[in-house]
Parts: structure tokens; C-alpha cells; sequence
């Protein structure tokens, strides 16, 4: 590379660089104004299941692919919904298909966005990153797996949080792939069997809300998978401590 180049990478991003980060942000902005997310609530699919059901029931292959489309939408556009995507999931395919594709739809679009923020500020981020900063990276990027699932694991950070730092700190695509579809697996299956059983709620004409989903046992189990995650971690650092 010439200075020239050079010069120019640490400058900042070209907007051909720019432009993927860009269109999912005029995404999740037009998503608000034309007030798309009064679509993505309980309600709605309380007055269209019986809809919905009969699309799954004469063409599931075209409501499947139908489905995972807009779940992919949702998560590459950070949407708000992918809660409620998750439990629809679960409702109109049943635990098992709904929690898998709901795994391969997530990790599409966590994917995307991974790439387009990497593709677009990452090289310049690390550039201009302090020393303090280069230390969390070289840290991160050492146990990126390990790390990666324990932020999957326990839903302390938004989902869209998990896929952007990846990106800044220079994570490995390869990690962040494996550690999104297995670090999703436990709440997805969660949310998907919430979803199964929501038909007999709406039958009785109940309300329902996602908040009460992760109860304190989910939470514990959860946070006890985050604790092995961390296992192969501790060991290497006392493993590296009796070698010294």
C-alpha cells in the first residue's frame, strides 16, 4: 500500500464503504415513518392468526421462507421485534421448526450486519483506537468465541449491540457465526415454546406480554451456560500463570 493509500484509509471510510451501513440505517429509519412497528406487536397477530395458520397450512414452504425473510429484515435493520418475531415463530411452526429457523434467520441477519459495520468503520475504528482499546481488542479477539457466547447467552445487551462490537474489534467472521448460532439456541427455544403454547392464551382472551418470558430459573440457566462459555478462558489464563 502507498502512503498515499495509506493516508487515505486512516482518513476515514469512502462512501462505497459507507453505503451498506448506510441503506440499514435508512432502513430502520423509514421502518419508524411509516410506522411499520405497529405491525410487529401481539395484537396483530392476534387478529390475523387464523390467517396466518392457513397460510402455513397451504403453502409452508412459502410462509417459511416468507418468514425468515422478514426476521432477517428485522434483525440486520435492528428492528424492534425480534422478540416477537421469535414467539410468532414458535406459533405458527411449533417449538422445534420455529426455533431453527428462527436460529439460521438470526444468524443471517446478525451476519449482515456484522459485515456492514465492519466493512464500513472497523478498519478506520481500530486505526484511531488508543492503547486501552488495542488491549480489549488483542483480549476479545484471544477468546472471541468464549467472549461472543456469553454475550449471546445472558440478555443483559441488545441483540444488535452483540453484533456491532464484534465488528469494531476486529472479531474473526467465522467466530462470530458459530458463536451466534450457538449462543442463540437456549432463548430462541424459550421464546419458540412460548410461542407454541400462545394459541390456548388467545383462546381465552388473555393478554400477553414477552416481559414475563425470562423468569428468574431461565435467567440462572442461562447465566449457568454463560459460566462454562468462560470455562476454556479461565483455563488458559491459569495455565498460563503455572507456565511463567
Amino acid at each position: 500500500m502507498s502512503t498515499e493509500q495509506g493516508r487515505k484509509k486512516l482518513r476515514g471510510p469512502s462512501w462505497q464503504r459507507l453505503l451498506p451501513l448506510l441503506l440499514l440505517i435508512a432502513g430502520l429509519v423509514a421502518f419508524f415513518a411509516l410506522g411499520l412497528n405497529r405491525y410487529l406487536t401481539f395484537e396483530t397477530l392476534r387478529e390475523n392468526r387464523a390467517w396466518l395458520l392457513q397460510e402455513v397450512a397451504d403453502s409452508a414452504i412459502t410462509a417459511t421462507l416468507v418468514f425468515m425473510a422478514i426476521y432477517i429484515v428485522v434483525v440486520a435493520f435492528s428492528l424492534p421485534g425480534g422478540a416477537v418475531m421469535t414467539i410468532t415463530g414458535g406459533f405458527l411452526f411449533g417449538q422445534w421448526l420455529g426455533t431453527a429457523y428462527v436460529i439460521v434467520a438470526a444468524t443471517i441477519g446478525a451476519t449482515i450486519l456484522f459485515l456492514a459495520a465492519r466493512t464500513a468503520l472497523g478498519d478506520i475504528l481500530r486505526a484511531k483506537a488508543g492503547p486501552f482499546l488495542k488491549k480489549m481488542e488483542a483480549g476479545f479477539q484471544e477468546n472471541a468465541l468464549s467472549y461472543l457466547l456469553v454475550l449471546r447467552l445472558i440478555p443483559l445487551f441488545p441483540f444488535f449491540i452483540v453484533n456491532l462490537v464484534p465488528a469494531f474489534l476486529g472479531v474473526r467472521l467465522r467466530d462470530f457465526v458459530i458463536a451466534t448460532v450457538v449462543g442463540i439456541i437456549p432463548g430462541s427455544f424459550v421464546y419458540a415454546t412460548v410461542g407454541a403454547g400462545l394459541g390456548s392464551i388467545f383462546d381465552t382472551g388473555g393478554a400477553f406480554s414477552a416481559r414475563g418470558i425470562l423468569t428468574p430459573e431461565i435467567v440462572t440457566a442461562l447465566v449457568g451456560l454463560a459460566i462454562l462459555a468462560l470455562l476454556p478462558v479461565a483455563y488458559k489464563k491459569m495455565k498460563a500463570k503455572r507456565d511463567r
